[in-house]
């Protein structure tokens, strides 16, 4: 990287002499978004504001941004490892999803290994119209190596990335893969509207566990979006989100096809949210749901958010679980995966 490169303040730029935290930030704007990125922990994007309204589409924890070498967990736990550091916002979670999981003889924590790793960056493109950063890891576990690129272009709020999974042995390998993007306030709120393409399914799981509390709808069936039911019988519309404090749930919407979408509507800000990925790759859409009624470890109540999170597989009991059920991804050996999703903030007319 080159220390003296050519400084802009206007158009496409990128800034990559930050530290926030005591971590690499890397910051990519245009005339309407800002995108803040933690090199030193996960590529996680704990910012993307959009500029004429002031408005963070991330949801920022109350514990916020955490430095992972400034605390030492006081106990093994495989789930704390994630969920200390965890600041909100958006994570990559790669190779496990989910709770600790043995896979080969590796064992796993909440998420994988990806999210807390320092990656390497190149900033590949650089001008007005266009700023384009790469970055890359190796896994420690597990012979894998990732690349993504984020791309923004002037005048437009999306961020494009598109990502490449390499096996970096000769056998095949099965991972858990997945879009860690978390929604909380300033924008979210109830009454937020959830809008998913036509004939999409919600699968429940039958057994309850602290990754998949009990919640609205009964468990172990399959809703066709956006109505699930009650354990009384009543209609429940997943797609309007509740009242605080109303019980926290999972479950994996699925049937996107493969050009899958969301939008996030929030009608009092008049401001949505629009993700688009490649459905192939990631055919199921993790949405987890915390609206306060979490009173225990680590939401204690605070907090009143969504995950909306493309995968590979579910559900969140992580990679052995994934296999039983078919769900892993599978790569063979020294064969490559590549992988598209944009983000796109908007205004309701």
């Amino acid at each position: 990287m080159a220390r003296y490169r050519p400084q802009r303040n206007y158009g496409c730029r990128v800034h990559d002499q930050i530290s926030y935290f005591g971590l690499k930030t890397i910051v990519l704007e245009n005339d309407l978004v800002r995108i803040s990125v933690l090199a030193d922990k996960g590529t996680e994007i704990f910012e993307y504001l959009y500029k004429p309204k002031d408005l963070d589409f991330m949801w920022l924890t109350e514990n916020g941004v955490q430095n992972p070498n400034e605390y030492l967990p006081t106990s093994p736990d495989p789930v704390a490892t994630f969920v200390d550091y965890y600041s909100g916002g958006w994570q990559e979670a790669f190779p496990n999803g989910g709770p600790t999981s043995v896979y080969l003889g590796a064992q796993f924590g909440q998420h994988g290994e990806v999210a807390h790793m320092p990656w390497d960056y190149e900033i590949v493109q650089d001008t007005e119209q266009l700023v384009s950063v790469r970055f890359r890891v190796r896994t420690k576990k597990v012979p894998f190596r990732l690349t993504k690129t984020l791309t923004l272009e002037l005048g437009s709020s999306s961020l494009l990335i598109e990502e490449q999974l390499d096996n970096l042995s000769e056998i095949p390998l099965r991972y858990m893969w997945g879009q860690h993007i978390a929604f909380g306030k300033p924008f979210l709120e109830p009454g937020c509207s959830i809008i998913v393409p036509d004939n999409v399914k919600v699968l429940t799981e039958a057994v309850e566990s602290p990754v998949s509390p009990p919640g609205r709808t009964k468990r172990g069936i399959t809703y066709d979006w956006p109505f699930g039911v009650s354990a009384t019988g009543e209609q429940v519309d997943l797609s309007v989100l509740p009242e605080k404090g109303t019980p926290s749930e999972m479950m994996y919407l699925t049937g996107f096809g493969d050009q899958a979408w969301y939008k996030v509507e929030n009608g009092s800000l008049g401001m949505g949210m629009k993700v688009d990925w490649d459905g192939s790759a990631m055919p199921y859409l993790w949405y987890w749901q915390e609206y306060g009624a979490t009173e225990g470890y680590p939401w204690y109540g605070r907090h009143y958010n969504i995950g909306l999170e493309p995968f590979s597989s579910y559900p969140t009991l992580g990679l052995e679980e994934a296999i039983r059920n078919g769900s892993a991804g599978a790569i063979g050996g020294e064969e490559s995966k590549v992988f598209r999703i944009r983000t796109t903030p908007y205004e309701l007319k």
